[in-house]
């Protein structure tokens, strides 16, 4: 099977790129809005699949950029779409976010859930969905991953999530901090169990389209996240508590029955034993 990859490195490193190419992936330098270099590098390749990960990700930028995040990941994933219809891909895999769902009014959350993003980044993925499902044309459908909050190495620093927060205060022999009680939930979820949905979305059966939430399907409050990172530490700390933030949610975890039916995936990392090979440097 021959990879290649698609990049504009404006947010992405080089680096590793250096380290994908050394693997075997072949690198094309390309921005996901631009349609003559994305149309002219598939019809090139002609891939049988497209995976769709391109995007902007902090919540925070998108409430000041609006505009951008609109313009990358809602009308870049348009024009993603459309190069792949000419260029006759079959199957195109979206990268989605739980974002989409905004505060949930019922619990584990399942994809027939009623959509209220509540940021622009949240809007943003859920119009790239919309793009997806209804003007993708392949002949083997499409799939969209809704993802829950991923964790594990090589995370960029620039959108870290609380686990990669807590562990930079940890290393330095400091208590984390809590926004709030500590009491709200999410669901973690390692990206090598996120690597392996994509992959088997690859080789599900064909669906005109599929959408399946990726995550642990457990809750985990943040307050208990901190003292166990505090224990694998070795560390003897109580978290520090700030103000709440406003506009977090304050629960949220996944129902994930319908990706264990229809990719036959599940997660299998359990999140101590993620954090801990985190911690450690290890790889799983």
């Amino acid at each position: 099977m021959e990879v290649h990859g698609l990049d504009d490195l404006s947010r992405g490193f080089a680096e590793r790129v250096k380290v994908l190419e050394g693997a075997g992936m072949i690198f094309h330098r390309a921005d996901v809005r631009n349609w003559a270099m994305v149309y002219g590098i598939l019809h090139r390749v002609k891939p049988d699949a497209i995976i769709h990960l391109a995007a902007l990700v902090s919540v925070e930028e998108s409430i000041r950029m609006p505009g951008l995040y609109m313009e990358v990941n809602a009308e870049g994933t348009r024009n993603l779409v459309r190069a792949a219809n000419k260029a006759g891909v079959k199957r195109f895999i979206y990268a989605s976010s739980a974002a989409v769902y905004g505060n949930p009014i019922k619990l584990p959350i399942s994809e027939d859930h009623p959509m209220n993003p509540l940021s622009p980044y949240g809007l943003s993925k859920l119009m790239g969905e919309y793009y997806v499902a209804s003007e993708f044309l392949g002949e083997e459908g499409s799939v969209i991953l809704r993802i829950f909050n991923v964790y594990g190495p090589g995370q960029n620093p620039e959108y870290a999530g609380v686990i990669a927060r807590f562990m930079e205060r940890l290393s330095r022999g400091e208590p984390p901090i809590i926004f709030g009680d500590g009491g709200q939930t999410r669901d973690f979820i390692h990206v090598d169990d996120v690597v392996e949905a994509f992959v088997k979305s690859l080789d599900a059966s064909p669906d005109e389209r599929l959408v399946a939430n990726i995550g642990s399907g457990r809750p985990v409050k943040i307050l208990e996240l901190a003292r166990m990172m505090i224990r694998l530490y070795g560390l003897d700390l109580e978290p520090v508590h700030a103000p709440p933030r406003p506009g977090d949610i304050k629960d949220s975890y996944a129902d994930i029955t319908r990706a264990m039916k229809a990719l036959g995936w599940s997660p299998r990392i359990s999140l101590e034993d993620g954090l801990r090979k985190l911690i450690q440097g290890c790889d799983l």
